[in-house]
């Protein structure tokens, strides 16, 4: 067994800061009393500050995946029209989750590795009418893009006013930039195991005034994901079931190191970290996945080359102490992703970068020693010195 501590750089969950582990090992406090309720109002504060809104957001005790659940049943009623904007698997299971629950769902769907064509989704939202919501994803881990979720909720505000904007946020929100209520974004999703540097266990769930309303009149069953519920906990610093106290202790430690920090220089950090990882592995020769125009700094897929099997390659990766993600759906064992968000430095990607270097020579691959790591180091500077 490897002695060391492998440099984790899968899209989620990701490596904790010390200070955020140690936090987890907490003992328990009565998450109906007092200590709790100081907690949970705190951390609402904090997260209302990183969401960039005002709007009401509420934690979940779920996988992010429960927090796409209950941004859909939330909000509509079985037979309402759902324009669901898709680029990868993560946007198809959303779709999937409000087909479940008996919605109307059209799908707007771009090839995987590209961006939302927004010619197509305003077409696609002038052809119809009635739209109850559009689903948006603003980071798809499992293509390695980011939407311009901007410029879509502009395209769906001009288009189809009275739709909800419902937005998957899991792995891009605190990785770079968003603004909640500057994009008039109704619904927000996002989840601790990603961007936070949180263990999984929680999402979060901001709601605004228009999305209330809609929840007044929604007809799609729900109980353990009733947001009105959560809201009427929170008001009184609890939660409607019990909350994963451990993961809220490491929350409210990792706020601390994100408000120290500061949004700007971590959206900074992420850029510089997706800059080296494409560079490096372009120099290795990899192909990208992404539309360089919307790769995200948060995930980056490469194809495997031809010649070589995922588990060879994975497996020599994995002796070497470094973890990536492997492909999914129809891209299984064609690509794989490198997470690049959260508690990532870029020194921990350029270690990542040699032991992709290292590989490749190992599988008799045209590489130049030191190549990768410099092209890398020199991209990371160079985008530094850009944000300054």
């Amino acid at each position: 067994m490897n002695r060391f501590e492998p440099n984790l750089r899968i899209p989620g969950p990701t490596s904790l800061p010390d200070a955020v582990r140690e936090a987890g090992a907490r003992q328990m406090v009565n998450h109906r009393g007092p200590e709790f309720a100081i907690l949970q109002n705190r951390i609402v504060d904090r997260l209302k500050a990183a969401f960039k809104t005002q709007n009401d957001v509420l934690i979940l005790t779920a996988a992010g995946t429960g927090g796409l659940e209950a941004a859909i049943v939330n909000f509509l009623s079985p037979g309402d029209k759902v324009l669901s904007v898709t680029i990868g698997a993560f946007g198809d299971r959303f779709a999937k989750i409000a087909t479940t629950y008996g919605a109307e769902v059209t799908k707007v769907a771009s090839e995987w590795g590209k961006a939302a064509d927004t010619v197509k989704v305003r077409e696609a939202l002038e052809a119809g009418g009635g739209w109850k919501a559009v689903l948006l994803t603003q980071n798809e881990t499992s293509t390695a893009v980011t939407n311009p979720i901007a410029e879509l909720a502009a395209i769906v505000k001009a288009a189809a006013p009275d739709a909800l904007i419902i937005v998957d946020a899991i792995s891009g929100l605190g990785a770079v930039p968003f603004e909640t209520d500057a994009w008039d974004l109704d619904v927000v999703v996002s989840g601790s195991q990603k961007a936070w540097m949180v263990a999984p266990g929680l999402c979060f769930v901001s709601v605004s005034p228009r999305a209330w309303q809609a929840a007044a009149v929604a007809k799609m069953p729900r109980f353990y994901f009733d947001l009105a519920a959560h809201k009427t906990s929170a008001e009184s610093g609890q939660t409607p079931w019990t909350p994963a106290v451990a993961v809220m202790f490491q929350l409210d430690v990792a706020l601390d190191l994100i408000e120290q920090e500061t949004l700007p220089e971590i959206w900074k950090r992420h850029a510089a970290v997706g800059a080296a990882v494409r560079a490096g592995l372009t120099t290795l020769g990899f192909k990208l996945l992404a539309d360089p125009a919307y790769a995200s700094d948060a995930v980056t897929g490469a194809w495997v080359p031809e010649g070589i099997e995922w588990k060879t390659f994975n497996g020599k990766l994995r002796k070497l102490g470094l973890v990536v993600a492997g492909g999914q759906g129809a891209l299984k064992g064609k690509i794989f992703r490198i997470g690049h968000l959260g508690h990532v430095t870029v020194p921990a990607i350029l270690n990542a970068i040699a032991v992709l270097e290292q590989t490749m020579i190992e599988l008799d691959q045209p590489v130049q020693p030191g190549a990768a790591v410099a092209a890398a180091q020199v991209a990371a500077l160079k985008s530094l010195q850009l944000a300054k």
